[in-house]
């Protein structure tokens, strides 16, 4: 029983890691400049303004991040820093709600490091083996999960906010919406939807063609088709708010989070070994 109520806490908190991590790469169908003089199509501006977008703000290497994760009847919410310029590495507090959550209400404290996740049960009541913090080593989890926990570790260990930007360039397939208010600050509103077939081929290269072909399966059989992302970029071209969007038989998976601060300082310092257990050992 604590083994599949921890699995069922770290699924909502990896979800919270924010997100799209595909890497589809600077290129993309449809982009590209067009000659001097030549007016450019809406395909083309809006890729030209994201590829903009992205040079700019994965630049700044860090920034402060607030969010919200709703997965079926589960919710998230966060609120913290990520930095990025060696890795994902991200210092955040995370609030679950929705009946099947363990720690309903309680605030963890997660921790986010290019080879591991460190989350602080013992302070949400929740102790494990005696110690405070629970370790989840992403090699452990790719082993442990097959093809989605490969993609889980690609995803953990390179994961920033331009990776978004990044899909939708290589797709082609966005549009500029219009100009918003997010939060007070103007905003140039883009969007894409993109198949499962799309998505799973875009993933990294670290990713093998095996776990590509059979997460692609999981994803049909779950009954998942496509998914819609939504960026917001202020006039300095940083991106300010992403929404990822995703329907299946079983559940909505509904992720939106929001960017400020850039170039903020993140402190993201190991927990003691002496009080961290590593989560295979208390999931088996």
């Amino acid at each position: 029983m604590r083994s599949t109520r921890m699995t069922a806490v770290v699924a909502g908190v990896v979800m919270m890691a924010g997100l799209t991590a595909c890497n589809g790469g600077s290129g993309g169908s449809g982009g590209g400049s067009d000659a001097a003089g030549e007016k450019q199509s809406p395909l083309q501006a809006a890729l030209a303004s994201l590829r903009t977008a992205s040079q700019q703000t994965g630049g700044e290497k860090s920034a402060k991040v607030e969010g919200t994760v709703k997965n079926g009847p589960s919710n998230q919410a966060m609120k913290g820093a990520l930095d990025w310029s060696q890795g994902m590495r991200m210092n955040v507090d995370i609030t679950q709600s929705g009946a099947q959550s363990p720690l309903a209400g309680k605030p963890i404290k997660a921790l986010y490091t290019p080879q591991a996740m460190f989350m602080n049960m013992g302070a949400a009541g929740m102790p494990m083996g005696g110690k405070s913090w629970v370790k989840y080593d992403y090699d452990a989890l790719a082993k442990k999960m097959g093809p989605a926990g490969a993609l889980l570790k690609d995803q953990m260990q390179n994961n920033n906010p331009t990776r978004a930007m990044e899909l939708l360039i290589a797709s082609g397939k966005v549009k500029e919406v219009g100009k918003e208010d997010v939060r007070g600050v103007q905003a140039t509103h883009f969007t894409g939807t993109l198949s499962v077939a799309e998505l799973t081929r875009m993933q990294s290269k670290n990713i093998s063609e095996a776990d590509i072909n059979a997460l692609q399966q999981q994803l049909e059989q779950s009954g998942t088709k496509n998914e819609t992302i939504d960026l917001w970029i202020n006039a300095d071209n940083l991106l300010v708010k992403k929404r990822e969007l995703t329907d299946s038989k079983t559940a909505v998976f509904d992720s939106t989070v929001f960017y400020s601060d850039y170039g903020t300082e993140v402190t993201v310092e190991e927990p003691p070994a002496g009080d961290t257990v590593d989560f295979d050992k208390i999931s088996q």
